[in-house]
């Protein structure tokens, strides 16, 4: 049977989840104001969701504060747009705590971030994400699972969670997810594509309807229209325009993907947004190669 009292946010998850930037100031403290036109167009081109406090978004970067901050900031830009979640993570009591701060800034939901404890028990995940459903009261859970390391029986009894509406699948195991689903099929829950527009397409083939992105970031209209022609089944399409922004991805995974976050970043301040540097132990600044090719495939694209 179906688990959700909001039908427009069960839509709205089979969507583009736009995982935002955190903005820094010149001299590395948190500063919201450079986030608006970011939120706005993102909006403004129809993505689905947007996502405070995501990996774009350097979560491990943060202390509590900021990612309080953060959340309460993207919350107040949105005013109730689109849905927005809210990450939370780390230890399970910093994570409890972030979720009660999330459900008073207004989020629409929480995204559980997987615990990167070296010692992580399939049963203590369990109790991770039982813990943070408590503390988030009534706000729907997003499980954000990077790998199935943890096993099927787990990560099945992890979407019987009450109150888990959807699973951000960021493992390419295509097959392992297509099980996921099968198995939990009656919980009707939502299943995202974790690894962005690259792996979307085999993901939405065995059911991962939404994707996400850091991409919203910078050129929100494609992300919506890969999102459009999985949607037609226009796989053709949707394969032509991931191979048209496959260059910025590859800028993002250089330097074991310590780029990640870097490329989005360098190609905000290219387009007048700045959002400040990233934080080690990210990459910053962009390589002058790599530089010179993210500005070259900007101007490509008609940006600059």
């Amino acid at each position: 049977m179906s688990i959700f009292k909001d039908a427009a946010l069960r839509q709205a998850l089979d969507g583009i989840f736009g995982i935002l930037v955190t903005p820094f100031d010149r001299n590395g403290a948190f500063d919201a104001g450079p986030l608006k036109p970011v939120v706005d167009e993102a909006i403004a081109a129809g993505v689905h969701v947007l996502v405070s406090n995501g990996n774009t978004g350097e979560f491990y970067g943060l202390e509590a504060h900021e990612a309080e901050a953060a959340v309460h900031a993207a919350a107040e830009q949105i005013a109730g747009r689109v849905p927005l979640l809210g990450g939370v993570g780390r230890s399970v009591q910093e994570a409890r705590a972030l979720a009660r701060a999330s459900r008073r800034a207004g989020a629409s939901a929480l995204m559980v971030h997987q615990p990167p404890d070296p010692f992580v028990a399939p049963r203590g995940v369990v109790r991770y994400v039982r813990e943070v459903a408590e503390a988030g009261g009534s706000l729907p859970l997003v499980l954000y699972l990077r790998n199935d390391n943890i096993g099927l029986a787990a990560v099945e009894e992890l979407c019987r969670i009450p109150e888990v509406v959807g699973v951000k699948w960021a493992s390419p195991t295509p097959l392992v997810l297509a099980e996921a689903i099968r198995r939990t099929a009656d919980r009707n829950l939502a299943w995202v594509g974790g690894l962005a527009e690259v792996w979307a397409p085999p993901f939405y083939a065995v059911g991962a309807r939404g994707f996400t992105s850091g991409l919203i970031n910078v050129l929100p209209g494609r992300s919506v229209a890969i999102h459009a022609a999985l949607k037609a089944a226009d796989y053709p399409l949707a394969m032509r325009l991931i191979g048209e922004m496959l260059p910025f991805e590859k800028l993002r995974a250089q330097e074991n993907n310590g780029a990640n976050v870097t490329v989005v970043k360098a190609a905000l301040q290219l387009l007048g947004r700045d959002c400040g540097a990233t934080r080690a132990p990210s990459a910053w600044p962009l390589g002058d190669a790599a530089y010179q090719r993210l500005r070259s495939l900007l101007a490509g694209w008609g940006l600059l």
